[in-house]
């Protein structure tokens, strides 16, 4: 089984829900008492929030590219971070490495292509919705069409996602404003809901929206990389 880096903590919410699905699927393919190989770096959230707030990727990129070294000269066999909103600076953090990077986007690409889908809807935060660096890599390497809501909701997704997601407060308010949202983009063509931040899928899921399908990238990365990791 190969050691799987992450890097996480942006937020801790979401970071443990990968440490606890990760394990899961390790033990869900080989049972018995197996779980995964793993190795975590998990930041104070407060650098990540300000990085967000502020647009500093310059800091961002600076500080996971010691984390991700980190984790490699730990023994990490291959290396995923966490959170969406920071793969902005992914093909900084991770240059020079000799690990593997499994981007997020990929394996949610992946499905939405073997769905037969070509244009989907995507919730994140701000700088994932409302700047191209997410949207890019659907369209250019995969050929996926991504539309957004509109500013206003914008702003309020980022909101929840900050000001509750992150501390742990999954309220129904907020479910079912994320439920509209997803029903308008539908309404807009969209032929799924790309859940492009790793706290929403704790809010909401395939349940709430049976016919609309839910792309959960926190279950897709995670498939994707225990497969790798136990190839």
């Amino acid at each position: 089984m190969k050691r799987i880096g992450l890097l996480g903590g942006s937020s801790d919410q979401a970071t443990a829900d990968y440490y606890r699905r990760l394990n899961k699927a390790v033990n869900d393919r080989l049972g018995g008492w197996n779980t995964a190989e793993l190795l975590v770096s998990s930041m104070n959230f407060a650098l990540a929030e300000r990085w967000v707030r502020t647009a500093d990727w310059d800091a961002a990129a600076e500080y996971l590219t010691g984390r991700a070294r980190a984790l490699e000269a730990a023994g990490a066999d291959l290396l995923i971070c966490t959170s969406n909103t920071l793969h902005r600076v992914a093909d900084r953090f991770t240059a020079g490495l000799t690990i593997p990077f499994l981007h997020v986007a990929d394996p949610t690409a992946e499905a939405i292509l073997k769905a037969g889908f070509n244009r989907v809807g995507l919730l994140g935060t701000k700088p994932v919705m409302a700047t191209d660096f997410m949207k890019r890599r659907y369209l250019e390497r995969f050929g996926i069409a991504v539309v957004v809501p509109g500013e206003p909701d914008q702003v309020e997704v980022d909101r929840i996602i900050f000001d509750e997601l992150c501390r742990g407060q999954f309220l129904p308010a907020a479910k079912s404003r994320y439920l509209a949202i997803a029903d308008a983009l539908e309404k807009d063509g969209a032929q799924g809901i790309i859940l492009g931040c790793t706290e929403i899928p704790l809010l909401i899921g395939q349940a709430d929206r049976p016919h609309l399908p839910m792309l959960d990238t926190v279950a897709l990365h995670v498939e994707a990389v225990v497969e790798r990791a136990l190839a």
